[in-house]
C-alpha cells in the first residue's frame, strides 16, 4: 500500500508530489537502492549520533516515544525517525527534538530526490524519506538518535544504521506479503536488525516467534536480552501512555537505555511524561468532542486489536472502525465487537480500504458515508480505531496536531 502525504506548504508539497514520480508507488524492500542513495549523499547515516534501533510489529513506536522522553529527561538532544505520519508529513523527522520545519524540510527533499533522478535509482516513498532523515540528522549535533524500523527489519531501509542497542517490540502478524505467512517468518525478519556486539532488548514472544530470533541473534553475534529470562517487567515503572499494555514497552526502553548507562532517575521521570498520539488517545476538547468523550487508537492488526480488546473490557465504548484493504479486517472486528456498544464502519479517506457496507452485513451495527457522518450520529464515549491513517484525519479535525 503505498504512502501518502500532504502539505500546507507549496514548496514542500511540490517535492511530495514528485515520489509519485521518481518511486514505484508502493512498499518495496531490499537495501540496493537506500545503499546507493546514500551513497550519492555522502553517506550521512555513518555520521549519526549514537543510534538506538527498534523492531516490532506493534509497539514500536510508542517505545520510540519512551526512549526519546528518557533521554530527553537526562539532558540529552534527540533525533528521532519515525512513520507513518499521522497530518504532517514533518512528524516523521524530529531534528534535535524539535520536528523538522517546512523552510529545512522542502530543500532537503529536493536535494534528494534530485540525486535520486539524475542517477535513476528509483527510491520508494519510505526509502527516500529514510535518506532525507539521515542526511538532516547528520548535519546537526545531537547526543541520541532513536530510528524506527519501517516495515520488517533486515532489509528494511532503516537497516543500514550502526546501533548502538536495538529492541524488538511484540512480534504479531501483519504485512505478510512482504515478511511472510507464518509468525516464524516474521520474527526472522524483525530479528534481522541484529548487529555483532550490539545489544539485542526483547519482550518475551510466541514461542515460534523466539525459536527464529534466538538463531538470528546468535549468527549475527549480538547479545539478546529477553524478557524474563534477562531482565523482568518492572510494574512500579508508570506510562505516560494510557493502556496496561504500555508497561512491557516502557520496560523495553528501559531495558534499552540501562544497556547504555541511562540514570534510571531519567528513565523514570521520562516514561511517565513521555506522549504518543493515536495510542489509545483521548483527545482534548475541539471540533469533535462536542458530543461526549472520544479515544482513537491505531490498531490496524489482529495483534494491536487483541491488546485494545484488553482495554475495552473494562471500558466498553461505541466503535467507529476503518481498516485497510490490506488489512485482516474480520479478525480485528472479532476482537473488539464483543466489547463495543455500538459499531459504525466507515472508509480510511484517501486510502484503499474494506467496505464499509459489507462490514456492517457481516458483523451488524451500520455504515457511514463519512467519517464525518459517523461522528455526527454518536452519542457517549466513542473509540475510532483500525488505522493511523484514520486517526491521522480525525486529529487533524480535531485541530489536534501532533508536536
Amino acid at each position: 500500500m503505498a504512502d501518502h502525504a500532504r502539505s500546507d506548504d507549496p514548496a514542500v508539497q511540490t517535492q511530495l508530489d514528485r515520489f509519485a514520480q521518481l518511486s514505484p508507488g508502493r512498499d518495496i524492500l531490499g537495501l540496493e537502492r537506500i545503499t546507493a542513495l546514500l551513497d550519492l549523499l555522502g553517506n550521512p547515516h555513518r555520521r549519526l549520533p549514537p543510534v538506538f534501533h527498534v523492531a516490532g510489529t506493534n509497539g514500536k513506536g510508542s517505545t520510540c516515544a519512551f526512549l526519546r522522553a528518557a533521554l530527553e529527561a537526562a539532558g540529552k538532544t534527540v533525533h528521532v525517525y519515525t512513520s507513518p505520519h499521522l497530518v504532517r508529513f514533518n512528524e516523521r523527522i524530529r531534528v534535535a527534538g524539535k520536528l523538522i520545519g517546512d523552510e529545512a524540510l522542502a530543500p532537503l527533499l529536493a536535494e534528494v530526490l534530485d540525486l535520486a533522478e539524475a542517477h535513476d535509482i528509483g527510491p520508494s516513498f519510505f526509502e527516500a524519506t529514510t535518506a532525507a532523515a539521515f542526511l538532516a540528522f547528520s548535519r546537526t549535533p545531537a547526543d541520541a538518535c532513536v530510528i524506527e524500523v519501517g516495515l520488517g527489519g533486515r532489509l528494511d531501509a532503516t537497516n543500514v544504521v550502526t546501533p548502538v542497542v536495538c529492541g524488538i517490540a511484540q512480534v504479531g502478524i501483519d504485512h505478510q506479503a512482504f515478511l511472510g505467512d507464518t509468525l516464524a517468518e516474521i520474527a526472522g525478519e524483525k530479528a534481522g536488525i541484529a548487529k555483532q556486539g550490539v545489544p539485542l532488548v526483547c519482550l518475551a514472544q510466541e514461542p515460534d516467534a523466539l525459536a527464529q530470533i534466538e538463531p538470528v541473534a546468535a549468527q549475527a553475534g549480538a547479545p539478546l536480552l529477553l524478557e524474563a529470562r534477562d531482565w523482568q517487567i518492572d510494574l512500579a515503572l508508570t506510562p505516560g501512555l494510557a493502556g496496561a499494555h504500555q508497561i512491557r514497552n516502557a520496560n523495553l526502553a528501559a531495558q534499552m537505555l540501562i544497556a547504555q548507562g541511562i540514570p534510571e532517575t531519567a528513565i523514570r521521570t521520562g516514561i511517565s511524561a513521555a506522549t504518543w498520539p493515536a495510542r489509545f488517545q483521548r483527545l482534548p476538547e475541539g471540533p469533535l468532542t462536542q458530543h461526549g468523550p472520544l479515544w482513537i487508537d491505531g490498531a490496524h492488526n489482529p495483534a494491536a486489536a487483541d491488546v485494545l480488546a484488553h482495554e475495552l473490557a473494562a471500558q466498553p465504548m461505541h466503535l467507529i472502525l476503518g481498516i485497510l484493504a490490506n488489512k485482516d479486517a474480520d479478525a480485528i472486528v472479532a476482537a473488539l465487537a464483543p466489547h463495543a456498544l455500538s459499531l459504525t464502519f466507515v472508509a480510511v479517506p484517501d486510502h484503499e480500504s474494506h467496505d464499509p457496507v459489507a462490514l456492517a452485513a457481516r458483523w451488524g451495527g451500520r455504515a457511514a458515508m463519512s467519517l464525518e457522518d459517523a461522528l455526527s450520529s454518536r452519542a457517549g464515549t466513542t473509540l475510532i480505531v483500525g488505522s493511523l491513517y484514520l486517526c491521522g484525519e480525525v486529529l487533524r479535525l480535531n485541530g489536534t496536531l501532533p508536536d
